[in-house]
């Protein structure tokens, strides 16, 4: 049976989780598609209630993600930017992750997000991983980030090369993420609670 092209103000109101009052006043307002039948009765085009709830889905998607706590990920090793992904998406962490192929452009989507945490590594091109720690630790808006360093190179190499900063969490690859994954709850719970 063919679905009818119009609706209830029940069952429009029903579908958009809202009184039936809500949706008449929207069909006043021109919000909402509608029309009078010959008897009286209120219609509602389906077309524009799923409209409707399109529009409420995106809003609500976005709220969610601007809510959510951000992760910036500055990796020039595509296979290992793949692998957080997918490690990420399996694990269901609630985050948003952006992504930067370099120091140069890790600056610049960290200052853009202000992210919770930041995952880098230390050889990379342009702006490397040391240069660009020692550049977001002088910044007082990024002081809350917690930065976690996944790295080719020992922690005597890191050293050598001049250490890095206090409270910066230094892991060697290959990493299992898991390690990350404790280090980064303590501090999205805070951000979240």
């Amino acid at each position: 049976m063919a679905q009818k092209s119009y609706l209830s103000t029940r069952e429009a109101a029903d579908l958009l989780g809202v009184a039936v009052s809500t949706v008449q006043l929207w069909s006043n307002n021109g919000l909402l598609h509608a029309w009078k039948t010959g008897g009286g009765h209120r219609r509602i085009a389906r077309g524009s209630v799923e409209a409707m709830l399109a529009r409420q889905r995106g809003v609500l998607a976005r709220v969610e993600r601007e809510t959510r706590p951000s992760v910036v990920i500055v990796e020039d090793d595509e296979q290992q930017l793949r692998m957080y992904h997918q490690q990420f998406t399996h694990r269901d962490i609630a985050v948003n992750v952006i992504t930067a192929q370099d120091g140069y452009e890790g600056l610049i989507k960290i200052g853009l997000h202000q992210p919770d945490v930041i995952i880098t590594d230390l050889i990379m091109p342009n702006i490397n991983g040391f240069q660009m720690i020692r550049l977001i630790r002088d910044m007082p808006e990024l002081m809350h980030c917690l930065v976690l360093v996944v790295s080719g190179l020992d922690e005597t190499e890191v050293q050598r090369r001049g250490g890095l900063p206090d409270g910066v969490h230094l892991f060697t690859k290959p990493v299992e993420f898991e390690k990350l994954e404790a280090c980064m709850q303590a501090k999205l719970r805070v951000n979240v609670a």
